[in-house]
Protein backbone atom coordinates (compact mmCIF):
# COMPACT_ATOMS: atom_id res chain seq x y z
CA UNK A 1 0.00 0.00 0.00
CA UNK A 2 1.56 3.28 -1.07
CA UNK A 3 2.25 6.11 1.30
CA UNK A 4 1.33 9.73 0.67
CA UNK A 5 3.84 12.54 0.90
CA UNK A 6 2.54 16.08 1.39
CA UNK A 7 4.69 18.87 0.08
CA UNK A 8 4.38 22.02 2.19
CA UNK A 9 3.73 25.23 0.23
CA UNK A 10 6.75 26.89 1.81
CA UNK A 11 9.17 24.11 0.90
CA UNK A 12 11.16 24.62 -2.29
CA UNK A 13 10.30 22.33 -5.09
CA UNK A 14 11.22 21.90 -8.69
CA UNK A 15 8.62 23.45 -10.99
CA UNK A 16 6.61 20.82 -12.77
CA UNK A 17 5.19 21.19 -16.22
CA UNK A 18 1.44 21.35 -16.55
CA UNK A 19 -0.99 21.84 -19.33
CA UNK A 20 -2.27 25.34 -19.88
CA UNK A 21 -3.05 27.81 -22.58
CA UNK A 22 0.02 29.39 -24.10
CA UNK A 23 -1.49 32.80 -24.83
CA UNK A 24 -4.32 34.89 -23.47
CA UNK A 25 -6.82 34.99 -26.35
CA UNK A 26 -9.09 37.77 -24.93
CA UNK A 27 -6.03 40.02 -24.50
CA UNK A 28 -4.89 39.42 -28.07
CA UNK A 29 -8.38 40.00 -29.46
CA UNK A 30 -8.72 43.28 -27.55
CA UNK A 31 -5.34 44.48 -28.83
CA UNK A 32 -6.18 43.53 -32.41
CA UNK A 33 -9.52 45.33 -32.13
CA UNK A 34 -7.80 48.44 -30.73
CA UNK A 35 -5.18 48.43 -33.50
CA UNK A 36 -7.79 48.10 -36.26
CA UNK A 37 -9.98 50.73 -34.60
CA UNK A 38 -6.96 52.99 -34.33
CA UNK A 39 -5.96 52.67 -37.98
CA UNK A 40 -9.48 53.48 -39.15
CA UNK A 41 -9.78 56.53 -36.91
CA UNK A 42 -6.25 57.70 -37.67
CA UNK A 43 -6.94 57.74 -41.39
CA UNK A 44 -10.16 59.65 -40.81
CA UNK A 45 -8.50 62.16 -38.47
CA UNK A 46 -5.31 62.69 -40.46
CA UNK A 47 -6.09 62.79 -44.18
CA UNK A 48 -6.64 66.56 -44.29
CA UNK A 49 -3.69 67.31 -42.00
CA UNK A 50 -1.44 64.93 -43.97
CA UNK A 51 -2.38 66.54 -47.26
CA UNK A 52 -1.77 70.07 -46.00
CA UNK A 53 1.52 69.28 -44.24
CA UNK A 54 3.04 66.52 -46.37
CA UNK A 55 1.24 66.69 -49.72
CA UNK A 56 -0.34 63.24 -49.40
CA UNK A 57 -3.58 62.36 -47.57
CA UNK A 58 -2.21 58.94 -46.61
CA UNK A 59 1.22 60.04 -45.34
CA UNK A 60 0.51 59.70 -41.60
CA UNK A 61 -1.55 56.56 -42.10
CA UNK A 62 1.23 54.88 -44.11
CA UNK A 63 3.83 55.86 -41.53
CA UNK A 64 1.65 54.44 -38.74
CA UNK A 65 1.33 51.15 -40.63
CA UNK A 66 5.12 50.94 -40.97
CA UNK A 67 5.57 51.52 -37.23
CA UNK A 68 2.82 48.97 -36.58
CA UNK A 69 4.88 46.38 -38.43
CA UNK A 70 7.90 47.17 -36.26
CA UNK A 71 5.77 47.02 -33.12
CA UNK A 72 4.27 43.64 -34.03
CA UNK A 73 7.71 42.15 -34.62
CA UNK A 74 8.92 43.44 -31.26
CA UNK A 75 5.77 42.18 -29.54
CA UNK A 76 6.30 38.69 -30.97
CA UNK A 77 9.97 38.74 -29.99
CA UNK A 78 9.27 39.88 -26.44
CA UNK A 79 6.48 37.33 -26.05
CA UNK A 80 9.17 34.67 -26.61
CA UNK A 81 11.80 36.40 -24.44
CA UNK A 82 11.73 35.00 -20.90
CA UNK A 83 10.89 37.99 -18.71
CA UNK A 84 13.32 36.73 -16.04
CA UNK A 85 16.18 37.61 -18.40
CA UNK A 86 15.32 41.31 -17.95
CA UNK A 87 17.28 41.09 -14.69
CA UNK A 88 20.46 40.70 -16.75
CA UNK A 89 19.87 43.43 -19.33
CA UNK A 90 17.64 46.03 -17.68
CA UNK A 91 20.56 48.06 -16.28
CA UNK A 92 22.00 48.48 -19.78
CA UNK A 93 18.54 49.32 -21.13
CA UNK A 94 18.09 51.97 -18.45
CA UNK A 95 21.54 53.49 -19.07
CA UNK A 96 20.77 53.62 -22.80
CA UNK A 97 17.43 55.29 -22.11
CA UNK A 98 19.04 57.91 -19.86
CA UNK A 99 21.64 58.55 -22.56
CA UNK A 100 18.89 59.09 -25.17
CA UNK A 101 17.02 61.49 -22.87
CA UNK A 102 20.24 63.49 -22.43
CA UNK A 103 20.91 63.47 -26.17
CA UNK A 104 17.43 64.91 -26.77
CA UNK A 105 18.35 67.90 -24.62
CA UNK A 106 21.57 68.46 -26.57
CA UNK A 107 19.99 68.00 -29.99
CA UNK A 108 17.25 70.43 -28.92
CA UNK A 109 14.95 69.75 -31.87
CA UNK A 110 12.10 72.12 -31.04
CA UNK A 111 8.63 71.03 -32.15
CA UNK A 112 5.46 72.61 -30.82
CA UNK A 113 7.44 74.42 -28.14
CA UNK A 114 9.18 71.33 -26.74
CA UNK A 115 12.34 69.34 -27.37
CA UNK A 116 11.20 65.72 -27.14
CA UNK A 117 12.27 64.02 -30.35
CA UNK A 118 15.21 62.88 -32.43
CA UNK A 119 15.52 62.80 -36.21
CA UNK A 120 12.83 65.17 -37.46
CA UNK A 121 10.29 64.32 -34.77
CA UNK A 122 10.08 60.64 -35.68
CA UNK A 123 11.39 59.23 -32.40
CA UNK A 124 10.53 60.25 -28.83
CA UNK A 125 12.71 58.59 -26.17
CA UNK A 126 10.30 59.66 -23.42
CA UNK A 127 7.79 57.07 -24.65
CA UNK A 128 10.37 54.28 -24.44
CA UNK A 129 11.52 55.66 -21.08
CA UNK A 130 8.09 54.93 -19.58
CA UNK A 131 8.30 51.24 -20.51
CA UNK A 132 11.95 50.84 -19.52
CA UNK A 133 11.24 52.59 -16.20
CA UNK A 134 8.48 50.09 -15.43
CA UNK A 135 10.76 47.14 -16.24
CA UNK A 136 13.65 48.59 -14.22
CA UNK A 137 11.48 49.37 -11.21
CA UNK A 138 9.88 45.92 -11.29
CA UNK A 139 13.28 44.21 -11.38
CA UNK A 140 14.68 46.55 -8.70
CA UNK A 141 11.72 46.11 -6.36
CA UNK A 142 11.84 42.35 -6.85
CA UNK A 143 15.56 42.27 -5.98
CA UNK A 144 15.06 44.55 -2.93
CA UNK A 145 11.80 42.99 -1.75
CA UNK A 146 13.30 42.08 1.63
CA UNK A 147 14.46 45.66 2.26
CA UNK A 148 11.46 47.72 1.14
CA UNK A 149 10.61 48.72 4.69
CA UNK A 150 14.11 50.07 5.24
CA UNK A 151 13.96 53.74 4.19
CA UNK A 152 17.66 53.94 3.35
CA UNK A 153 17.49 50.82 1.16
CA UNK A 154 13.92 51.11 -0.14
CA UNK A 155 12.16 54.45 -0.26
CA UNK A 156 15.12 56.77 -0.79
CA UNK A 157 16.74 54.79 -3.65
CA UNK A 158 13.32 54.52 -5.30
CA UNK A 159 12.94 58.30 -5.09
CA UNK A 160 16.38 58.80 -6.63
CA UNK A 161 15.61 56.46 -9.54
CA UNK A 162 12.28 58.12 -10.27
CA UNK A 163 13.76 61.58 -9.79
CA UNK A 164 16.47 61.05 -12.43
CA UNK A 165 14.09 59.74 -15.09
CA UNK A 166 11.25 62.11 -14.26
CA UNK A 167 13.61 65.09 -14.12
CA UNK A 168 15.17 64.39 -17.52
CA UNK A 169 11.72 64.02 -19.09
CA UNK A 170 10.45 67.17 -17.37
CA UNK A 171 13.35 69.20 -18.83
CA UNK A 172 12.10 68.54 -22.40
CA UNK A 173 9.50 69.69 -21.11
CA UNK A 174 7.04 66.81 -20.97
CA UNK A 175 5.15 67.28 -17.71
CA UNK A 176 2.59 64.55 -18.38
CA UNK A 177 5.22 61.90 -19.17
CA UNK A 178 7.22 62.83 -16.06
CA UNK A 179 4.08 62.63 -13.93
CA UNK A 180 3.19 59.25 -15.45
CA UNK A 181 6.60 57.81 -14.56
CA UNK A 182 6.30 59.04 -10.96
CA UNK A 183 2.75 57.68 -10.63
CA UNK A 184 3.72 54.26 -11.98
CA UNK A 185 6.69 54.14 -9.63
CA UNK A 186 4.42 54.72 -6.65
CA UNK A 187 1.96 52.07 -7.85
CA UNK A 188 4.69 49.47 -8.26
CA UNK A 189 6.08 50.29 -4.82
CA UNK A 190 2.60 49.75 -3.40
CA UNK A 191 2.17 46.43 -5.23
CA UNK A 192 5.59 45.26 -4.05
CA UNK A 193 4.36 45.41 -0.45
CA UNK A 194 5.07 48.85 0.97
CA UNK A 195 3.37 49.51 4.31
CA UNK A 196 0.76 52.19 4.94
CA UNK A 197 3.24 54.75 6.30
CA UNK A 198 5.36 54.56 3.17
CA UNK A 199 2.28 54.84 0.95
CA UNK A 200 1.10 57.96 2.81
CA UNK A 201 4.59 59.44 2.54
CA UNK A 202 4.69 58.80 -1.22
CA UNK A 203 1.24 60.36 -1.69
CA UNK A 204 2.21 63.47 0.25
CA UNK A 205 5.50 63.70 -1.64
CA UNK A 206 3.68 63.33 -4.98
CA UNK A 207 1.22 66.11 -4.07
CA UNK A 208 4.08 68.36 -2.97
CA UNK A 209 6.12 67.70 -6.12
CA UNK A 210 3.06 68.37 -8.26
CA UNK A 211 2.54 71.68 -6.50
CA UNK A 212 6.21 72.62 -6.99
CA UNK A 213 6.09 71.76 -10.69
CA UNK A 214 3.01 73.91 -11.18
CA UNK A 215 4.66 76.81 -9.35
CA UNK A 216 7.88 76.78 -11.40
CA UNK A 217 6.37 75.84 -14.76
CA UNK A 218 4.61 78.50 -16.81
CA UNK A 219 3.05 75.74 -18.93
CA UNK A 220 1.80 73.97 -15.81
CA UNK A 221 0.31 77.17 -14.41
CA UNK A 222 -1.49 77.94 -17.69
CA UNK A 223 -2.92 74.46 -17.94
CA UNK A 224 -4.16 74.36 -14.35
CA UNK A 225 -5.63 77.88 -14.64
CA UNK A 226 -7.46 76.94 -17.86
CA UNK A 227 -8.71 73.74 -16.28
CA UNK A 228 -10.11 75.52 -13.21
CA UNK A 229 -11.70 78.21 -15.36
CA UNK A 230 -13.30 75.54 -17.54
CA UNK A 231 -14.74 73.75 -14.51
CA UNK A 232 -16.46 76.96 -13.41
CA UNK A 233 -17.67 77.87 -16.91
CA UNK A 234 -17.02 75.72 -20.01
CA UNK A 235 -16.93 78.84 -22.17
CA UNK A 236 -13.81 79.92 -20.27
CA UNK A 237 -11.93 76.69 -20.94
CA UNK A 238 -8.91 76.60 -23.23
CA UNK A 239 -9.47 76.77 -26.98
CA UNK A 240 -8.41 73.14 -27.27
CA UNK A 241 -11.00 71.91 -24.77
CA UNK A 242 -13.72 74.14 -26.25
CA UNK A 243 -13.21 72.60 -29.70
CA UNK A 244 -13.22 69.15 -28.12
CA UNK A 245 -16.53 69.95 -26.39
CA UNK A 246 -17.89 71.05 -29.75
CA UNK A 247 -16.92 67.72 -31.31
CA UNK A 248 -18.49 65.71 -28.48
CA UNK A 249 -21.76 67.67 -28.63
CA UNK A 250 -22.00 67.31 -32.41
CA UNK A 251 -21.43 63.58 -32.15
CA UNK A 252 -24.45 62.90 -29.95
CA UNK A 253 -25.17 59.22 -29.35
CA UNK A 254 -24.36 57.62 -32.71
CA UNK A 255 -22.11 60.28 -34.24
CA UNK A 256 -22.18 62.13 -37.55
CA UNK A 257 -20.66 59.22 -39.44
CA UNK A 258 -17.17 57.90 -40.09
CA UNK A 259 -15.12 60.53 -41.92
CA UNK A 260 -17.85 63.17 -41.63
CA UNK A 261 -16.51 65.21 -38.68
CA UNK A 262 -15.80 68.86 -39.43
CA UNK A 263 -14.04 70.09 -36.26
CA UNK A 264 -10.89 68.28 -37.43
CA UNK A 265 -11.09 70.45 -40.56
CA UNK A 266 -11.82 73.74 -38.82
CA UNK A 267 -9.12 74.04 -36.20
CA UNK A 268 -9.30 71.18 -33.68
CA UNK A 269 -5.67 71.14 -32.41
CA UNK A 270 -3.62 67.97 -32.95
CA UNK A 271 -6.55 65.99 -34.38
CA UNK A 272 -4.47 62.90 -35.40
CA UNK A 273 -2.54 62.77 -32.10
CA UNK A 274 -3.64 64.26 -28.78
CA UNK A 275 -7.23 65.05 -29.85
CA UNK A 276 -8.13 61.90 -31.73
CA UNK A 277 -10.63 60.89 -29.03
CA UNK A 278 -12.62 64.05 -29.87
CA UNK A 279 -12.74 62.86 -33.49
CA UNK A 280 -13.98 59.46 -32.29
CA UNK A 281 -16.69 61.14 -30.20
CA UNK A 282 -17.86 63.28 -33.13
CA UNK A 283 -17.86 60.62 -35.82
CA UNK A 284 -19.00 57.60 -33.79
CA UNK A 285 -20.79 59.37 -30.94
CA UNK A 286 -21.23 58.13 -27.41
CA UNK A 287 -21.76 54.61 -28.73
CA UNK A 288 -18.35 54.51 -30.42
CA UNK A 289 -16.65 56.14 -27.45
CA UNK A 290 -18.12 53.55 -25.07
CA UNK A 291 -17.03 50.78 -27.43
CA UNK A 292 -13.47 52.12 -27.36
CA UNK A 293 -13.50 52.38 -23.56
CA UNK A 294 -14.83 48.82 -23.35
CA UNK A 295 -11.87 47.56 -25.38
CA UNK A 296 -9.48 49.27 -22.99
CA UNK A 297 -11.40 47.79 -20.06
CA UNK A 298 -10.99 44.28 -21.49
CA UNK A 299 -7.27 44.87 -22.00
CA UNK A 300 -6.81 46.10 -18.42
CA UNK A 301 -8.93 43.24 -17.06
CA UNK A 302 -6.88 40.60 -18.84
CA UNK A 303 -3.61 42.28 -17.91
CA UNK A 304 -4.52 42.22 -14.23
CA UNK A 305 -5.67 38.60 -14.46
CA UNK A 306 -2.30 37.69 -15.98
CA UNK A 307 -0.55 39.67 -13.23
CA UNK A 308 -2.47 37.76 -10.57
CA UNK A 309 -1.59 34.42 -12.15
CA UNK A 310 2.07 35.28 -12.76
CA UNK A 311 4.60 32.62 -11.71
CA UNK A 312 6.34 34.97 -9.27
CA UNK A 313 6.39 38.47 -7.85
CA UNK A 314 8.54 39.77 -10.71
CA UNK A 315 5.90 38.69 -13.22
CA UNK A 316 3.17 40.28 -11.11
CA UNK A 317 5.01 43.61 -10.96
CA UNK A 318 5.83 43.64 -14.68
CA UNK A 319 2.35 42.67 -15.86
CA UNK A 320 0.52 45.01 -13.49
CA UNK A 321 2.95 47.87 -14.21
CA UNK A 322 2.58 47.84 -17.98
CA UNK A 323 -1.17 47.22 -17.72
CA UNK A 324 -1.65 50.20 -15.43
CA UNK A 325 0.55 52.27 -17.75
CA UNK A 326 -1.65 51.60 -20.79
CA UNK A 327 -4.83 52.13 -18.78
CA UNK A 328 -3.59 55.38 -17.22
CA UNK A 329 -2.46 56.79 -20.57
CA UNK A 330 -5.87 56.06 -22.10
CA UNK A 331 -7.77 57.43 -19.10
CA UNK A 332 -5.78 60.67 -19.00
CA UNK A 333 -6.20 61.31 -22.73
CA UNK A 334 -9.96 60.76 -22.67
CA UNK A 335 -10.63 62.73 -19.50
CA UNK A 336 -8.59 65.67 -20.80
CA UNK A 337 -10.70 65.78 -23.96
CA UNK A 338 -13.89 66.17 -21.91
CA UNK A 339 -12.42 68.76 -19.54
CA UNK A 340 -12.07 66.55 -16.44
CA UNK A 341 -8.31 66.99 -16.17
CA UNK A 342 -5.78 69.71 -17.07
CA UNK A 343 -4.37 69.30 -20.55
CA UNK A 344 -1.60 66.70 -20.42
CA UNK A 345 -0.62 65.76 -23.97
CA UNK A 346 -0.71 61.99 -23.42
CA UNK A 347 -1.23 59.83 -26.49
CA UNK A 348 -4.25 57.55 -26.74
CA UNK A 349 -2.65 54.06 -26.87
CA UNK A 350 -3.06 52.22 -30.20
CA UNK A 351 -5.15 55.10 -31.58
CA UNK A 352 -3.08 58.31 -31.70
CA UNK A 353 -0.55 58.83 -34.49
CA UNK A 354 3.00 58.28 -33.28
CA UNK A 355 5.46 55.50 -33.87
CA UNK A 356 7.26 55.72 -30.52
CA UNK A 357 4.08 55.28 -28.50
CA UNK A 358 2.72 52.51 -30.72
CA UNK A 359 5.95 50.51 -30.70
CA UNK A 360 6.40 50.94 -26.93
CA UNK A 361 2.81 49.89 -26.22
CA UNK A 362 3.01 46.81 -28.44
CA UNK A 363 6.31 45.88 -26.79
CA UNK A 364 4.55 46.06 -23.43
CA UNK A 365 1.87 43.71 -24.75
CA UNK A 366 4.62 41.28 -25.79
CA UNK A 367 5.96 41.26 -22.22
CA UNK A 368 2.48 40.57 -20.81
CA UNK A 369 2.03 37.70 -23.27
CA UNK A 370 5.33 36.16 -22.19
CA UNK A 371 4.20 36.25 -18.56
CA UNK A 372 0.88 34.71 -19.61
CA UNK A 373 2.65 31.90 -21.47
CA UNK A 374 4.82 31.08 -18.46
CA UNK A 375 1.81 31.16 -16.14
CA UNK A 376 0.29 28.39 -18.22
CA UNK A 377 3.44 26.29 -18.41
CA UNK A 378 4.85 26.03 -14.89
CA UNK A 379 3.81 25.96 -11.26
CA UNK A 380 4.76 28.95 -9.12
CA UNK A 381 8.15 28.60 -7.50
CA UNK A 382 8.39 30.96 -4.54
CA UNK A 383 4.89 31.13 -3.13
CA UNK A 384 5.98 32.57 0.20
CA UNK A 385 7.39 35.69 -1.52
CA UNK A 386 4.26 36.34 -3.51
CA UNK A 387 1.84 39.13 -2.61
CA UNK A 388 -1.52 38.14 -4.06
CA UNK A 389 -2.60 40.69 -6.60
CA UNK A 390 -6.17 39.93 -5.63
CA UNK A 391 -5.41 41.04 -2.07
CA UNK A 392 -3.88 44.27 -3.35
CA UNK A 393 -6.85 44.94 -5.60
CA UNK A 394 -9.01 44.36 -2.52
CA UNK A 395 -7.30 47.46 -1.04
CA UNK A 396 -5.96 45.48 1.91
CA UNK A 397 -9.23 46.05 3.72
CA UNK A 398 -9.99 45.24 7.30
CA UNK A 399 -7.38 45.23 10.02
CA UNK A 400 -4.85 47.69 8.61
CA UNK A 401 -2.29 44.98 7.99
CA UNK A 402 -1.11 43.91 4.57
CA UNK A 403 -3.30 41.18 3.25
CA UNK A 404 -1.75 37.99 2.03
CA UNK A 405 -2.86 35.57 -0.58
CA UNK A 406 -4.85 32.54 0.37
CA UNK A 407 -2.69 29.45 0.81
CA UNK A 408 -2.49 27.18 -2.17
CA UNK A 409 -3.70 23.63 -1.86
CA UNK A 410 -1.01 21.22 -0.85
CA UNK A 411 0.38 19.22 -3.72
CA UNK A 412 0.08 15.49 -3.23
CA UNK A 413 2.41 12.92 -4.69
CA UNK A 414 1.92 9.18 -4.39
CA UNK A 415 4.98 7.14 -3.63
Amino acid sequence: MGTRTFVNDRMPFTPAKRQGRSVDIPLILSVVALVVFGLIMLYSASFDFSFNEFGSPTYMFARQVRWLGVGILLAIGLSLFDYHHWRKVVVFAMLGTIALLIIVLFVNEIRLGASRSLYEGSYQPSEVAKLISIIYLAVWLYAKRDFLHDISLGLIPLGVILGIIGGLIYLQPDISAAGTVLLLGGLLFFLAGADIKQIVFILLLAVFMGWVIVQVSVTGQDRVASFLAGLQDPTNASYHVQRSFEAVIKGGFFGVGLGQADTKLTGLPFAPTDSIFAVVAEELGLFGSMLLMSLYAVLVWRGLVIARRAPDMLGTLLASGVTFWIGIEALINMTVMVGLMPFAGNALPFISAGGSNLVSTLSAIGIILNISRQSGESVKQEENERRSFGAVADLRRGNGRRSVSRPRRSRRTHV
